[in-house]
């Protein structure tokens, strides 16, 4: 990292060994080395910090791309709403077809007269004892 050459760390440490001498010399490593993971600390704070900002300016062009994207489809392809249901044989107003479902709890609860189009009937399933769905017999036994 600092391209420091064995020869000169070994002078590095007889110099150190002398000047702050044998007795001190495990106190000033202890501290050098808080400090300088004190200094790594921030660096890795400083590089978070830059990656983030980095990730959310890419976030804010992505979503400006894909904004812009959107846009360009919704003009080519711009929704058309359905037309309005024709009146039957010249009444005025559409015609009401009652779909009542089979069991009154089923019914929707909310008012159709509100609607300007008539509800839609779904088919019920039917449920057909012996189906493929349905469990094997107690008295058939399974391979083991």
């Amino acid at each position: 990292m600092f391209n420091i050459d064995s020869s000169e760390f070994l002078l590095v440490a007889l110099v150190a060994l002398v000047v702050i001498g044998p007795k001190d010399l495990p106190k000033a490593m202890r501290v050098v080395g808080y400090w300088v993971g004190r200094a790594r600390a921030v660096g890795r704070q400083f590089r978070a910090g830059f990656d983030e900002m980095v990730r959310e300016a890419e976030l804010e062009e992505m979503e400006k791309k894909w904004k812009a994207e959107n846009e360009r489809i919704m003009r080519e392809h711009p929704m058309i709403p359905p037309p309005p249901p024709e009146p039957a044989s010249g009444e005025h107003a559409p015609a009401q077809i009652e779909h009542a479902p089979s069991d009154a709890s089923l019914a929707p609860s909310h008012d159709h007269a509100q609607d300007d189009h008539p509800p839609v009937m779904v088919e019920q399933p039917r449920v057909v004892p012996g189906g493929p769905h349905e469990a094997p017999a107690a008295d058939s036994k399974a391979p083991s």
